[in-house]
């Protein structure tokens, strides 16, 4: 209960939502199943919230057990008391927890476990309880002197007495508490040049100095690259003065005690060779999981808009994989995505076979009708771009051309699953083929890559790759099942991120569709090799069949729903027939009249008709608005990609000049728009909007189609400054 009334707070969500949330969750539910179909349940919390609450649950109930786990191997000890004990139970964070077991965790030989092993530790208690205020601290020692144990001299009674006083001091969770936040409140991050005078990208961090609590998470990344790649040099300036100010005020309580000039030492000591280098470890450790967690909150935002781009359906493409040397490799895909055609030409450099390269395309353009031309960004893209856009000057048929984002492409073209698909094509083409498919679905193509590969992000290679993973992963699952997925065409690639569904049982699915013909019915699906009742709850909605035997297979009603769906449709005076052709478009006002003589709104008749169905409000909205438009594709609603006919160059810009552009990358300081030259322009935060931005997610999003304002151009470095806000002006 504890750990649900603490969700409740954090989240703000009632603790019932919170107690039948968790419930699902340890039934095995998929967040996908659970923000869709158990609205009821969680009051129709979002994927989004349903994921970061998992992650708090998990970390909350790690938290518990190293508590137990912690008050056990004490107790083992026979040290805990129950104090401790309680300090353990109240701790909220798992430092606090660290810290506290810190004195009782097995060591590796330190100079203090020397010192004891010596007979030292009774001279340090005495040292440590200042109530001796007559003669001398060496006579206080003298009895410590064991030539047995090494102890040889006064010097070595006092200095190993003085290395447990450092340890027992460096142990203390309280004192470490209050040094880390003296740290995060009032600390430096100090970044200086390995060389000063090499040139690199890290010129900026060479006399660098920020607070640790206003350094932004991107510049964390940045100098951490910097000191990995060795260029950079990086350390913690601490506030030295007031930490050692106060562990003297909270250690030395008697200054008249003899022992007072070594506790003084020991306490500088302790500070200088054991707290100051933990501290700085975990003051670093923090602030790049900070700026790592904020990282991948970005990358998987960036990448979410990608995948929910718009497919450009029932169109033929000549897609263009830009190169120079190699040259430009050339698909032709039906509207299908099947392949028809592919060479390569040789436009750009070295050798610079225009004519002949236009003489192709036209030919093809021609042969196979196509209607849209998808280009590669990546190398010669831009020069490739002036080529075609000059060749559709030459011809009579409207052509349009568009750039489309090739990361990954390299990275799918060598994968195993690329020679599966195409086992007789060059590697080379594979690049080409993905580019115009990506077009024609972006979807069902870029889960093929690791979504790492897809470079909507910062700093993406420094990050956990493991959490990072774990994050795109379920940005992807949440698209594919926002989308969903059509059951006689999807490739096991796609199909692995249903809910539910896991790599082994999306290949036991396609491997069923090529033995038994099209699935033709959702129930089959019971019939597949390793997919039982659970994970046909799980995915069965997510699932598409069009033109099977039942309309409510193309629709994401689920299952279990039907009936209550087949009730309310034969309330309002329709039959299967009507959703089939959907004719159900006017449902709304069928339900308006469904009560005519209450005169009520549409969500007091919805409120009724639940009542009478038996099922859930939130559950009854979504099946109305599914039978309503069967097949709802809600990617339609995303920006579309922008298509062009001509060619910009940097040298045709000016300042003042309004563009719409494409969002490619949105990071901490800006978003990078295409406006169709070839280099990205940069939207600096504080031209987004004339409002105060915290988050530039907060205003835009890849994908997005927006107007900016050029205003500053620096032609030589291929530097493009944008505005949004003076566009709104």
């Amino acid at each position: 209960m504890k750990i649900i009334n603490q969700l409740s707070k954090e989240f703000n969500i009632k603790a019932n939502q919170i107690q039948q949330t968790i419930s699902l969750i340890d039934e095995g539910n998929t967040i996908p199943f659970i923000a869709r179909y158990r609205k009821e349940m969680t009051g129709g919390l979002s994927d989004e919230i349903l994921r970061d609450l998992y992650d708090r649950l998990t970390y909350l109930r790690n938290l518990e057990a190293r508590k137990e786990e912690v008050i056990r191997l004490i107790e083992e000890q026979g040290k805990l008391t129950e104090e401790l004990k309680q300090e353990i139970l109240e701790a909220s964070v798992l430092q606090k927890i660290e810290d506290l077991y810190r004195p009782y965790k097995q060591k590796r030989r330190t100079r203090a476990t020397v010192a004891k092993e010596k007979g030292l530790e009774p001279l340090a208690e005495l040292m440590l309880k200042q109530d001796i205020l007559e003669g001398s601290i060496e006579e206080l020692a003298a009895p410590f002197i064991n030539e047995e144990l090494e102890v040889n001299t006064i010097e070595d009674a006092i200095n190993g007495a003085m290395d447990i006083i450092a340890e027992v001091i460096s142990d203390d969770a309280e004192y470490r508490e209050k040094i880390r936040d003296l740290n995060m409140q009032k600390g430096t991050i100090n970044s200086t040049a390995v060389d000063p005078e090499e040139k690199t990208v890290y010129e900026m961090y060479y006399d660098f100095n920020e607070g640790v609590n206003k350094i932004a998470n991107h510049r964390i990344l940045a100098v951490n690259r910097g000191e990995k790649e060795k260029k950079l040099k990086i350390k913690l300036i601490s506030p030295d003065e007031e930490i050692l100010l106060y562990l003297s005020k909270k250690i030395i309580t008697n200054e008249k005690a003899i022992t007072t000039t070594a506790l003084q030492e020991a306490i500088e000591d302790s500070y200088k060779r054991l707290i100051a280098p933990s501290i700085e470890r975990e003051i670093r450790n923090i602030l790049t999981e900070r700026a790592e967690e904020e990282a991948i909150k970005v990358f998987g935002k960036n990448t979410k808009p990608l995948l929910l781009i718009p497919p450009v359906k029932d169109v033929r493409v000549l897609a263009i994989d830009p190169s120079y040397r190699t040259g430009c490799k050339l698909a032709v895909l039906d509207e299908t995505g099947k392949l028809l055609h592919y060479t390569t030409i040789y436009p750009n450099a070295p050798q610079n076979k225009v004519e002949e390269a236009k003489k192709v395309m036209k030919e093809l353009i021609d042969q196979y009708d196509i209607d849209i031309i998808p280009i590669g960004n990546g190398t010669a893209s831009r020069e490739t771009e002036f080529l075609v856009a000059e060749m559709l000057k030459e011809i009579e048929k409207t052509v349009y051309y568009t750039i489309v984002s090739e990361a990954g492409a390299s990275v799918y073209s060598a994968s195993k699953l690329a020679t599966e698909e195409y086992p007789d094509i060059d590697v080379s083409i594979r690049g080409a083929i993905s580019i115009g498919r990506r077009l024609q679905d972006p979807l069902a193509e870029l889960v093929k890559i690791d979504p790492k590969s897809i470079g909507v992000g910062q700093y993406q290679h420094d990050l956990n790759q493991s959490k990072l993973g774990e994050t795109l992963k379920n940005v992807v699952e949440d698209c594919v099942n926002t989308v969903g997925v059509d059951l006689n065409t999807a490739t096991p690639s796609l199909l692995q991120y249903v809910a539910g569904i896991s790599s082994t049982v999306a290949k036991n699915v396609v491997q069923f569709r090529e033995e038994n013909g099209k699935f033709v019915d959702r129930s089959q699906l019971k019939k597949v090799k390793r997919l039982g009742p659970k994970v046909y709850e799980q995915c069965a909605g997510f699932l598409r069949i069009s033109n099977g035997k039942n309309p409510l297979d193309n629709t994401s009603v689920h299952p279990e729903s039907y009936d209550t769906t087949m009730r309310l449709v034969e309330k309002l005076g329709y039959n299967k027939e009507d959703i089939k052709k959907g004719e159900l478009r006017n449902i709304e006002e069928r339900i308006l009249k469904y009560n005519e003589g209450l005169a009520l709104r549409l969500e007091d008749q919805l409120k009724n008709l639940a009542e009478e169905l038996e099922v859930g409000l939130p559950t009854l909205k979504d099946i109305v608005q599914e039978i309503k438009k069967p097949g709802r594709d809600p990617r339609e609603e995303m920006p579309k990609p922008i298509f062009r006919s001509d060619v910009l160059k940097m040298e045709d810009l000016q300042l003042d000049m309004i563009m719409t552009g494409t969002v490619r990358n949105v990071v901490d300081f800006g978003a990078f728009v295409d406006i169709g030259v070839k280099q990205d322009g940069l939207v600096h935060i504080s031209e987004l909007t004339n409002k105060f931005v915290k988050n530039p997610m907060d205003v835009v999003s890849v994908g997005d189609e927006v107007q900016v304002k050029i205003i500053g151009l620096d032609i030589e470095r291929g530097k493009i400054s944008l505005s949004m806000k003076q566009v709104q002006q």
